[in-house]
């Protein structure tokens, strides 16, 4: 594999971010920081505690991760898409790039995006709440793998699109409401058995599960679903990228 395509990918979309610093940095931070605060102060008042958590604290794992999909998903498919939209994405094709090179340069670029964003909300958060991480590693693997496989995602999504209104389509109407329904504010402990049954058909429940298990040592799911959850998406999207660059699929304006 050669590397200066890769790092030529990665470096013109990193410098887009430092061109858009507003809106790739700034803005999903008030936005996670308000959700906070509002969250925190109307249902923390009468909320103080989950599984031994403060309520405060207990949200902070499902915020971050609300961000880290929803920007994830954004990040790569915008990448992917601007040049199909311009034209540019003839000369990507026909360069002596491979395939593997263009997936690495633009889903490493959006997943380095929202790794950022998750540590410096993390940050934000120990500002307002004290905050443990019980689990390091585990929160770091959960916050990496994440941040590439939904990343993977918004790349096969910016390929599907045939107009700047699809990109938003899916976080707008599928991946936010998986998360804010998936546990982010609160544990599905706390639901009746049926809605329990429900709720875990959506797999956003076992990685803010998972997530916050690395922080608390709590969770609604074992440790091995939430992996194995993550594991099962990724390896679905490494196929369906596969497929894409293999049928030729929409990779054309």
């Amino acid at each position: 594999m050669n590397l200066h395509p890769v790092r030529a990918i990665y470096m013109a979309e990193m410098a887009r971010t430092r061109r858009t610093l507003l809106q790739s940095i700034v803005s999903p931070v008030i936005s996670t920081s308000l959700y906070f605060v509002v969250f925190g102060a109307a249902i923390g008042s009468r909320i103080s505690e989950v599984n031994g958590v403060s309520y405060g604290a207990f949200i902070v794992p499902g915020l971050i991760m609300l961000m880290l999909l929803t920007q994830s998903v954004s990040n790569a498919s915008f990448g992917i898409f601007f040049p199909k939209f311009s034209g540019s994405i003839y000369e990507l094709l026909s360069a002596p790039i491979s395939h593997l090179e263009i997936v690495i340069g633009y889903v490493g670029a959006a997943a380095s995006k929202s790794i950022l964003l998750g540590a410096i909300i993390l940050a934000t958060s120990g500002l307002f709440v004290p905050l443990e991480i019980a689990h390091p590693f585990w929160m770091l693997f959960f916050l990496v793998l994440t941040a590439v496989t939904f990343s993977l995602l918004g790349f096969i999504i910016g390929i599907w699109a045939d107009g700047f209104d699809r990109l938003q389509l899916v976080p707008l109407l599928v991946i936010t409401p998986l998360t804010f329904l998936g546990g982010s504010f609160y544990s599905i402990d706390m639901l009746p058995p049926f809605w329990q049954t429900i709720t875990l058909a959506n797999p956003v429940v076992y990685l803010v599960s998972g997530f916050r298990w690395s922080f608390y040592g709590i969770s609604d799911v074992s440790l091995a679903a939430s992996v194995g959850m993550i594991a099962l998406f990724l390896a679905a999207c490494l196929v369906a990228i596969g497929w894409i660059f293999r049928t030729g699929y929409r990779l054309k304006p």
